[in-house]
């Protein structure tokens, strides 16, 4: 073998790796170890329900679920939305918020953390959907967890007119002093496909949603409150408290494409019905 053709088969070899690297596209695996958990923070009883769609059901009252999650990756632990605070638990019979929504809490944040093992104080980030009340409301339990969460939603919860879009800084004052990480659009938490953050503008300034790839129980996008029960997805309703209509039945399209091109499932946070087939912690899907 001459030289010249030694020298080119050496080549080869060993750029033959970067080459094909670049020359695929296979997409992110779901990664093995990945667990999600789902907690309960609460429910809602909504007095008059068409609030979440004007001009229908009006007067009619709907039960609602709030459901947080906890994603356990090798890499680290992320509590997505923090539900309604634990304190209500002292208030059996709930509290009116708005003049429109009772809440309750009969099971605490804070104690089902500790049972499966992972204290709220361990916790490494802390995802929020949005910063309304129903989301927010156990956030001082994390004071050390780096908040992950997009750019626009942190500008108007901590700008100077918060309660133009539903916000209440007293409900999330201590996120102030988080460590906090602020999004420009989706971010891939832990480098490797297997959880990433969505942006979905719409509900708020800066709503997200989480996108988790499970290898047995398949993709999962977690709502936040993209919608809030079935009805108001199959038929693209938008509530009438929503930050901007027009942006939140486009992003709910584009995360229906998003749903039919990557085979995933919609949890959504809030419906009472869906959630009762979705098992609870200790249990766990992976």
């Amino acid at each position: 073998m001459n030289k010249v053709k030694s020298l080119t088969l050496f080549a080869l070899a060993i750029l033959a790796p970067f080459l094909l690297a670049g020359c695929t596209s296979t997409p992110p695996r779901a990664e093995a170890g990945l667990r999600l958990y789902v907690l309960d923070c609460g429910s809602i009883e909504v007095l008059d329900v068409s609030v979440f769609h004007p001009g229908i059901d009006q007067g009619k009252r709907k039960l609602l679920t709030d459901s947080c999650y906890l994603i356990v990756h090798p890499k680290g632990t992320l509590l997505w939305d923090a539900g309604l605070p634990d304190a209500l638990a002292n208030t059996p019979e709930g509290v009116l918020w708005f003049d429109t929504f009772r809440l309750k809490v009969s099971k605490p944040l804070g104690p089902q953390l500790q049972q499966i093992g992972y204290p709220a104080e361990t916790i490494q980030y802390l995802g929020i959907s949005h910063l309304h009340g129903d989301h927010i409301g156990n956030v001082n339990l994390l004071p050390k967890a780096t908040l992950l969460m997009q750019a626009e939603e942190y500008a108007a919860g901590f700008g100077a007119e918060p309660g133009k879009y539903g916000f209440d800084p007293s409900g999330y004052a201590s996120l102030r002093g988080n460590p906090v990480q602020q999004l420009q659009g989706d971010y891939d938490v832990f480098g490797d496909g297997s959880v990433i953050i969505k942006r979905t503008p719409g509900h708020t300034p800066g709503h997200q949603a989480l996108f988790v790839k499970l290898r047995h129980s398949g993709n999962i996008l977690l709502s936040g409150d993209l919608v809030h029960f079935t009805d108001n997805w199959t038929h693209k309703r938008v509530p009438g408290f929503n930050f901007d209509k027009e942006q939140s039945v486009k992003t709910m399209h584009e995360m229906e494409q998003f749903l039919k091109d990557n085979r995933a499932t919609l949890w959504i946070q809030h419906d009472l019905e869906q959630n009762a087939g979705i098992k609870r912690a200790p249990a766990y899907y992976d």
